[in-house]
């Protein structure tokens, strides 16, 4: 019996950008109703890849085939007409329409030149129900959680007859409920015979949904793996190309003195939460909780970001009530925000100017820039960082998520903190990057700094943190350290159950 013609197939696609390779020869093909995950390293490929895929940008070499006849897509419109829809990271809804208007916005039913708005109804209501939404169709998006959004974009590609949905990270903004629920409309999907195509840095998430993953490196493929063989050893060895043993190399270290206390200090946020709680020089201090739990809130408040209402904070024995970042930042914090790109760099600006913005207020003559300082700057971070990049005027929108996120560091290790917040610091970025990170954090530590990070990643936090604290709707739910610290006791933290006795 010959062997089934694949829904989609790739042959030796390539592409080029002034300086970079970024594809050379990728092969790839999909089925109907096969979850095929494209996984790799900032870098290597997989974003220009969907891009190409998705008719967003040309190849330069190489073919594509849908139901075994060759295609070249001009447009988004050519792929949509084709069946290959591409599902941002970022979402592309109106928050102020409903969900109908969003769903066939720009091919909206029509008669006697008017929209027809019981024919636009009762279809979008037909693919809300195909992705599990039992929603009123003409429920505002704006009023809808993020993971619902997710969903809407998916009933948005599923309207437009799409055979192959390509999802880019869908889940790095997603709740675990969320999550779970996204999970049940893939695999409802794959039974329908829609094929997806699964792009993520969460690997456990590829092992559970995957039938098949795809291995990209240096914009090539490196490998490939069966349902049997998935596992987060053989991704791993694929992506970087060796064996990351140790991951998490942490050192002992006995922790210093007492750099920052707070004192029953409450949050804008959550007001009636009183927060306590210390941190030495040279700890590495987890902060965890669900989505919602108020980490990143406590960590602005710290940083002068949103002052606290009430309470006491003490830095290094003094008193300490920042009332906005520049003082937090005098003082000698910094903090490293959850969304690099719209609260931890200028995107359009150079590396150069990235990593020097914080370093403005010390580095000027007479109030003009001092461009030789810049430079000093930059190139320090750059190579202390190992930041990737062609030149220091290179854009830093067009770094890969773990090099800017080195930017964002480097540009608060130049003054030298004494405290560091990290807000999801390893979130979007790929585990060659993490691993980085990890040494990163380990070094600054055993330089005296005090470090407290928010992570939604349970291993990450386990492996990562000399003790931390749990929190559970804006307030402490209590402190664990290293030899307590467990996934069970966490979660158990997390979800407002106290730890037996």
């Amino acid at each position: 019996m010959a062997p089934l013609t694949p829904l989609l197939r790739v042959h030796e696609l390539g592409k080029q950008f002034p300086g970079v390779r970024a594809l050379h020869n990728v092969n790839l093909t999909i089925a109907c109703g096969e979850v095929l995950a494209v996984i790799g390293e900032n870098g290597a490929g997989k974003s220009t890849l969907m891009k190409i895929l998705a008719g967003v940008q040309p190849a330069d070499t190489g073919e594509i085939f849908i139901d075994g006849e060759p295609i070249q897509f001009q447009s988004v419109r050519e792929a949509l007409a084709q069946g290959v829809a591409l599902i941002h990271q970022e979402l592309n809804l109106a928050a102020n329409l409903d969900l109908a208007a969003n769903i066939f916005l720009g091919r909206e039913p029509h008669q006697c030149g008017f929209i027809d708005q019981a024919k636009l109804h009762a279809e979008a209501a037909q693919h809300l129900k195909r992705v599990g939404l039992d929603l009123p169709s003409d429920t505002l998006v704006g009023d809808l959680p993020i993971g619902l959004q997710q969903l809407v974009e998916i009933a948005k590609a599923l309207s437009c007859e799409a055979r192959v949905l390509i999802m880019d990270e869908p889940t790095s903004s997603l709740s675990q409920h969320e999550t779970e629920t996204l999970f049940e409309v893939v695999r409802d999907l794959r039974a329908q015979g829609i094929s997806v195509i699964y792009i993520s840095h969460r690997l456990s998430e590829v092992k559970e949904l995957a039938d098949r993953v795809i291995v990209l490196r240096d914009g090539e493929n490196a490998g490939e793996l069966s349902r049997e063989e998935i596992n987060h050893d053989a991704m791993v060895r694929l992506m970087v190309g060796r064996d990351l043993s140790q991951f998490y190399d942490r050192k002992q270290h006995d922790p210093g003195d007492i750099v920052l206390e707070l004192e029953e200090v409450r949050t804008p946020e959550h007001p009636h939460c009183a927060i306590s709680m210390q941190l030495r020089a040279g700890e590495i201090v987890g902060l965890a909780g669900l989505v919602g739990s108020g980490r990143t809130e406590l960590l602005q408040t710290i940083f002068g970001v949103t002052p606290s209402v009430g309470g006491n904070m003490n830095l290094a024995g003094e008193p300490f009530a920042p009332q906005n970042p520049r003082e937090a930042i005098r003082a000698g914090l910094a903090l490293a925000p959850e969304d690099r790109k719209q609260h931890g760099l200028i995107l359009q600006m150079a590396v150069r100017e990235n990593a020097s913005l914080a370093s403005l207020g010390r580095d000027h003559k007479n109030g003009l820039l001092n461009f030789e300082a810049e430079e000093t700057v930059a190139t320090e971070a750059v190579e202390q960082l190992a930041i990737k990049t062609p030149s220091l005027d290179q854009a830093t929108v067009h770094l890969s998520g773990g090099n800017q996120q080195k930017v964002v560091l480097g540009k608060w290790l130049a003054l030298k903190p004494r405290v560091l917040l990290l807000d999801e610091p390893t979130r979007g970025i790929d585990v060659g990057a993490k691993r980085e990170m990890y040494r990163l954090m380990e070094q600054l530590a055993a330089d005296g700094v005090a470090i407290l990070f928010v992570s939604s990643e349970l291993e990450e936090v386990l492996g990562m943190a000399d003790r931390a604290f749990v929190m559970h709707e804006g307030r402490l739910a209590g402190e664990l350290p290293r030899d307590q610290l467990s996934e069970e006791a966490v979660m158990q933290l997390a979800t407002g159950t106290p730890l037996a006795a």
